[in-house]
């Protein structure tokens, strides 16, 4: 009885992981080529794509562990909150994934490392490294598509994405309708250009040991003084991989896709 068992939870196990990888095919392979980089994405149209509508725009960042060249490790996370049947019904949306280098950061970071944690902090240099001016590049491209809503474009990361997510905002301060970064971390000096502009939804553990929950606390704690629309979750005893619980939170999307550009 306790083999069969066995022999039910692999085979249903091989047929999701089956089924999870043919799902995520729907997200077509693109690259953004400029002069000699080339930035992998990945987008998903919605079902029953009509190009003289406008839809909402989604643009995920992943996290370190997913860099590459391959076109396929930034949809490990994320990618099936937005491919769910029911998520694509009520909420039809563009969906992008982009693929940061393995050799490099979306933005510009630097660390210190304890004996438990790091600290991080991130130089506002005016002028971004190469992976975030290819991805403000890329937003720049995307939006001249005529099917996407200007008024509905949302930001979400993790961890280095996260980063990003924070770094995006205060390049791009009037582009986002929403934002939700998770487990990541950001220049509090810089929230002053867009605290205004569009609510915000920070996610984090309070357990994380690579990316302390502090940066999450000192983020929200920095916004709320500058005024901001901005909420705060975090999760009791949870580490570093706080997304699993923050893309499975049922408010999420009502919350995100609720959201429009003044």
């Amino acid at each position: 009885m306790i083999i069969k068992k066995i022999i039910l939870f692999i085979s249903v196990l091989f047929t999701t992981t089956i089924s999870n990888a043919q799902n995520r095919s729907l997200y077509q392979k693109k690259y953004f080529v400029e002069g000699t980089d080339t930035l992998p994405y990945r987008i998903l149209y919605p079902l029953n794509y009509n190009a003289a509508k406008k839809y909402p725009m989604v643009i995920f960042l992943h996290g370190s562990a997913q860099r590459g060249k391959d076109n396929e490790r930034q949809l490990i996370w994320g990618a099936d909150l937005f491919l769910d049947s029911g998520n694509r019904i009520k909420y039809p949306a563009i969906v992008i994934f982009p693929q940061c280098p393995i050799t490099s950061l979306w933005g510009a970071i630097s660390f210190t490392k304890f004996s438990d944690s790091l600290r991080y902090s991130f130089p506002a240099s005016k002028i971004p490294i190469r992976p975030m001016q290819l991805l403000l590049n890329l937003t720049d491209e995307l939006v001249k598509n005529n099917s996407v809503d200007t008024n509905r474009i949302y930001l979400g990361g993790l961890s280095m994405g996260g980063f990003a997510t924070f770094e995006l905002l205060w390049r791009k301060p009037h582009f986002f309708a929403a934002a939700f970064p998770i487990c990541g971390a950001g220049n509090a000096d810089q929230v002053h250009l867009y605290a205004d502009k569009f609510p915000i939804w920070i996610f984090h553990g309070s357990a994380d040991r690579v990316v302390p929950v502090s940066n999450s606390r000192l983020m929200y704690k920095t916004l709320k003084a500058e005024g901001a629309n901005v909420k705060y979750t975090e999760y009791p005893g949870v580490g570093h991989d706080s997304y699993k619980k923050a893309l499975v939170e049922p408010d999420l999307l009502p919350w995100l896709f609720a959201q429009k550009k003044n």
